[in-house]
């Protein structure tokens, strides 16, 4: 298992948003995925899984090991069957994993939901994976999303999407977003006072306008 990100680096993950990493640069961020429900938040440390398609014997064996503080990342190898379903959520969840983030889709989404179990995925498929023993690895190198993901790397989720950091990039990240997010209430007062947005926002250098109504 992979040396785990540390609790207070994690915690200070769940203090800020995706969205705001977003205005900063545009690689790390997983596509494609929805959440089993919103709002959503979750960080901590990638737990990773490689599954041939419509084996999930290794999806099974890694939800075992989980720990407090892991976040379960799978790709399934191009796959759309379910490889997530009730008794895997229930042993993640048991585990003390803090998300789920799913290449493939899930099943057996009501009982997931009343787990609490915060899940990325595809989508929902009553087609599932099944245990074969051909193939599989844990915690590799995967591709979920088009976003390389290592053991180890830090994934912070929310409403927004799903984000991939590495353990040193923290700090400083969460700082600079931390930065930018306590700037705006004072800016939202401003521009409730008159102030203008694109002017703020540098926005309106690039625009010439009238005083006509357009």
């Amino acid at each position: 298992m992979p040396q785990q990100i540390s609790e207070e680096r994690r915690r200070a993950l769940l203090t800020v948003q995706t969205s705001t990493l977003g205005h900063l640069r545009d690689f790390g961020f997983i596509r494609g995925l929805t959440p089993n429900r919103r709002p959503i938040q979750f960080a901590g440390t990638a737990v990773t899984v490689r599954l041939p398609h419509m084996d999930s014997s290794a999806l099974h064996v890694a939800a075992d090991h989980l720990r407090p503080g892991d976040v379960l990342v799978v790709e399934q190898s191009g796959d759309e069957r379910s490889s997530f379903g009730g008794m895997v959520a229930f042993t993640s969840k048991t585990r003390g994993a803090e998300g789920v983030v799913l290449s493939g889709a899930m099943n057996d989404f009501d009982e997931v939901l009343e787990l609490g179990l915060p899940v990325y995925s595809r989508g929902v498929s009553a087609r599932t994976t099944r245990i074969l023993g051909i193939e599989g690895a844990i915690n590799v190198p995967i591709t979920v999303g088009g976003v390389v993901v290592t053991p180890g790397d830090a994934v912070f989720a929310d409403s927004d999407g799903i984000a991939v950091l590495t353990e040193d990039e923290i700090d400083d990240i969460v700082a600079d977003l931390r930065s930018k997010e306590n700037a705006e209430p004072a800016k939202k007062a401003e521009i409730s006072a008159g102030l203008k947005l694109s002017e703020w926002s540098g926005a309106a250098q690039y625009f010439e306008t009238s005083g006509a109504a357009r």
